[in-house]
């Protein structure tokens, strides 16, 4: 199926077609720039016609890629094309005309990633490289498949004010940020990581637009609705009056990236913002649409971050749910980070961060199943049962639990390098979908803060309002929160790709190359099925040891087994500071005696193998673990530190 844009600029065999939303309006003309800026001093303005639901439109000759224009509603000052395909001048500029047919892609045998080969890496253009562009992203490309990754997630690229930003400030849905490359850069991006293997997610913002360049007033007053509320004020019109063209503007964005950039799926900011109380909802429609657009055989994974636990997203329509492929599931962050810190501010207040919460977590695929939140007062979640495990997407670090923090710090800032190898075990190898932050697997020293860059008006107020946020941050520390507007703060947030070859940050890469490998190649961690996943959590001593009262859950163990065959592992995970237990008895305490017996049968020979511990000294460890007396009943598991430990029957 080709698929063209049905709004923007569109040539033509004899110039360009214009086609504009402007319902209200009486008059819209097409102002074409003979330069770059807004001086209309030789500019040209071509009447468009009204034609059906509100577009204006009309074919202009002689227009050429590269030529400017913009949009006069009612005689009004120019403005850019809510459909721009690119700003080469900034987001107040004139829009650019761009010919979506002139870039030779060389992918045509390339299908894209199933969800449950997935390995994500989320990155932030400006600031994984030094150059901060697309193009300085590709010579790392191969890193990235070296290391199993499988598909890069990229934080928003819609173009935005200034020349750094996280991307959710972004005003020009359809225009790839010029400060890293414009359209032919992350064309570029996306060719060449197709040729590697991998896949590109992009990151896209419907629920609200920046605070600054957003002209879409201008066009029309139904963009936006004061009938839902959301925290960035009013919600974007779905259901309203004139939401049939904004839904359109929103599915034809997806379908955009899609055909005319190939991208291989899409992570939806915060859909809990997309209020629709239509017949089908906007994540439906869009899906649905979306699907019918490609090839039966081509993969394109949607996955939502949504703070409701909302099986509904992951069931297919059928189902009567939307038909998102995967959800960001944070109870598991929350609970895997409390567990280790202890912290409790903030959102952490309505978790305990037990081993006992840990593991239900793991288990089911999300801890709030329809509790009660005592940070919100409401009831929330859902029973998650229905959905497939690689349907949650898991992490320990992401732009959010990095960036939202006052100084930017990571995990491996603030836990000891063995707590932190033992998550980033965890992570990888329990069968939901995981997500890495850049730099992540090498416990990068660089932070990510909160930057922007914006008019300095707008500007001062951002900086006032970071620093009210986390004004218990400095009364308590004497700490200043770092200047979203300095481009400092921006500078420190870039990755130092050197350091990954250096002590503790080339054995923490080590491991995770480790990890993944196991990851994709044991056919027990292939198997992503809930019937292949077993968990428990390990009492304080074995009963035989213990003293009374002595019963907290102080470890889990996973046992993960292959459908076909009777491959199987068990993952003991500690996150306390020593470990000493049968191991025999936490593997088969729950298939009974027959397979006791099993064990029993063959005592002689050794039962156990090791396959990773992540205090092996080349992980950077110094405290590996122990196993002895590996027979049926006598094998013992001792850890000296917080770590994970993989074991496996020899085949």
């Amino acid at each position: 199926m080709t698929w063209q844009l049905p709004i923007g600029a569109q040539l033509t065999q004899v110039g360009a077609t214009f086609r504009v939303w402007a319902p209200v309006a009486q008059q819209v003309a097409v102002v074409l720039f003979p330069h770059a800026g807004m001086d209309q001093t030789a500019a040209v303005a071509h009447a468009l016609t009204r034609t059906e639901d509100g577009y204006w439109q009309a074919e202009v000759p002689h227009v050429q890629a590269g030529a400017r224009y913009a949009y006069s509603v009612d005689g009004g000052d120019p403005r850019p094309d809510p459909a721009s395909r690119f700003q080469p001048d900034g987001v107040h500029a004139p829009s650019a005309v761009v010919d979506p047919q002139a870039f030779r892609w060389s992918d045509g045998e390339w299908r894209g990633r199933p969800l449950d080969d997935l390995i994500i890496y989320e990155l932030h253009v400006g600031t994984a490289t030094e150059e901060g562009t697309f193009d300085a992203l590709i010579p790392q490309l191969p890193y990235f498949a070296e290391l199993g990754i499988t598909a890069l997630e990229i934080m928003p690229i819609h173009d935005f004010p200034g020349r750094r930003n996280w991307g959710y400030d972004g005003v020009n849905l359809y225009a790839p940020a010029n400060s890293y490359g414009g359209p032919e850069g992350f064309k570029r991006l996306v060719d060449a990581a197709h040729a590697l293997g991998l896949a590109i997610i992009l990151d896209v913002v419907y629920n609200h637009f920046g605070p600054d360049g957003n002209y879409l007033s201008v066009f029309s007053p139904n963009y936006f609705t004061d009938l839902h509320h959301t925290p960035w004020g009013d919600a974007i019109n779905l259901d309203g009056e004139g939401a049939t063209a904004v839904r359109d503007y929103l599915i034809n964005n997806a379908l955009y990236w899609a055909h005319e950039y190939h991208i291989d799926g899409l992570r939806m900011d915060a859909t809990h913002a997309l209020i629709d109380e239509s017949p089908v909802h906007i994540l439906q429609q869009l899906t649905e649409t979306v699907r019918a657009s490609l090839p039966p055989n081509r993969h394109f994974v949607i996955t939502a971050e949504d703070e409701r636990n909302d099986a509904r997203l992951g069931l297919t329509p059928a189902q009567g749910g939307y038909g998102i492929d995967a959800i960001w599931a944070d109870d598991f962050h929350h609970e895997a980070r409390i567990a280790l810190t202890g912290e409790q501010t903030g959102y952490y207040a309505d978790y305990a961060g037990t081993t006992t919460d840990l593991a239900r977590t793991i288990r089911d695929g999300w801890f709030y199943q329809g509790q009660r939140s005592t940070v919100n007062d409401h009831l929330r979640g859902t029973d998650p049962q229905p959905l497939r495990l690689p349907q949650f997407v898991y992490c320990i670090q992401n732009h959010d639990q990095v960036g939202n923090r006052p100084l930017g710090d990571r995990l491996n800032h603030v836990v000891d390098p063995a707590a932190y190898r033992a998550l980033s075990a965890l992570l990888l190898l329990v069968p939901q979908t995981p997500l890495l932050f850049q730099g992540q697997e090498w416990a990068a020293s660089t932070p990510f803060l909160y930057f922007t860059d914006h008019n300095p008006e707008l500007g001062k107020l951002v900086t006032e309002g970071r620093r009210k946020e986390f004004e218990g941050f400095w009364r308590e520390t004497h700490m200043e929160v770092p200047d979203p507007q300095a481009e400092a703060t921006f500078a420190q947030s870039k990755l130092q790709w050197n350091e990954r070859h250096e002590g503790n940050h080339a054995a923490t890469l080590a491991l995770y190359h480790a990890l993944i490998r196991l990851r994709r190649i044991h056919p027990a961690l292939l198997n992503r099925e809930r019937d292949g996943l077993r968990v428990a959590v390990v009492p304080a001593a074995d009963n035989a040891d213990a003293n009374a009262g002595s019963n907290a859950a102080t470890g889990i163990v996973i046992h993960r087994q292959d459908s076909t065959s009777d491959d199987q592992v068990m993952i003991v995970v500690n996150l306390a500071a020593t470990f000493d237990r049968n191991v025999h008895q936490l593997l088969f305490e729950e298939q009974g005696a027959q397979e006791t017996a099993r064990g029993d049968s063959s005592a002689a020979e050794p039962q156990l193998q090791l396959l990773l511990d992540t205090n092996a000294p080349e992980y950077g460890g110094d405290a590996p673990a122990q196993l002895t007396g590996s027979g049926a009943n006598d094998a013992r598991l001792r850890l000296a530190a917080p770590g994970v430990v993989v074991l496996q029957r020899p085949r």
